[in-house]
């Protein structure tokens, strides 16, 4: 498991790194010329309208889609530009919450948190049993190991899921839409939870959302997307980009369509 060190942070140390990255659906250009840096420790929220590409560039940045130029670097490695069992073993350094959860419905939580234990570790069944256990319980399911997902609400299944994307002590959270389909309280909830883990375990977190109370309430850094020109417009601390952008388009987006084209705050 990854420790960010204080020094880590007062430098700013990369993390990773989107350079000169594009990306498309054959000729149809989402985004182009996106660069940004994301530090150690950091929870990086990718935002911007309906339609910009967002889960798109998660899928990019997870290795589940190549970009159609330019590089996503981890540790100052390049993913795209290494061999596939290089990126193999790079992704086991990931842990990933998708939108639905994505339990198995047939398993128990601790079996489907199992799951990449039994296939990248060594550990013994008992061992895999307390680890499961373990990281049920860092996310407030502790004691519902033998549940299934049918018996479960939405937040305590975006739990379970997290739990499980936390089996192999990643280095680096991705979220895709953690708060879609949760009501206010448990969306409130789960925030609690990404600054808990962040800060208790030094876990870069990447989210992709588009609801402002999250965004606010849990991101120190982001990149706006915009479907209109199809590339970003600000990177940044969101609460700086809401009150101090020069950019209308990001300002508005913050305010929540608030702002008035002539209006400078």
């Amino acid at each position: 498991m990854l420790t960010t060190t204080d020094s880590e942070r007062a430098a700013g140390t990369a993390h990773i790194e989107v350079v000169d990255l594009t990306m498309a659906y054959g000729s149809f250009v989402i985004q182009q010329n996106l660069n940004f840096s994301i530090n150690r420790g950091d929870v990086f929220v990718i935002m911007g309208g309906s339609g910009c590409g967002k889960s798109t560039l998660l899928k990019i940045m997870i290795g589940l889609k190549s970009p159609a130029r330019g590089q996503v670097i981890f540790n100052g490695e390049s993913f795209w530009e290494t061999e596939r069992e290089d990126q193999e073993q790079m992704k086991r350094s990931f842990g990933t919450l998708f939108q639905a959860g994505a339990l198995w419905s047939s398993m128990t939580l601790a079996e489907n948190v199992a799951l990449p234990l039994q296939q990248y570790t060594d550990l013994s069944g008992p061992q895999i049993r307390e680890v499961c256990s373990y990281k049920l319980s860092l996310v407030g399911l502790a004691g519902f190991e033998d549940f299934y997902p049918s018996e479960i609400s939405g937040g305590m299944k975006k739990r379970a899921g997290l739990a499980r994307a936390m089996a192999l002590d990643p280095e680096i959270l991705f979220f895709d839409e953690p708060s879609a389909g949760l009501d206010p309280i448990s969306s409130k909830l789960l925030d609690d939870l990404i600054i808990e883990l962040k800060e208790s375990l030094g876990t870069t977190v990447v989210v992709v959302t588009h609801e402002l109370a999250s965004i606010f309430s849990i991101a120190n850094n982001s990149v706006f997307l915009d479907p209109k020109t199809k590339t970003q417009l600000a990177t940044g601390d969101p609460r700086l980009l809401r009150d101090s952008d020069p950019n209308f388009d990001v300002r508005n987006f913050l305010n929540r369509g608030a702002l008035h084209e002539d209006s400078t705050t």
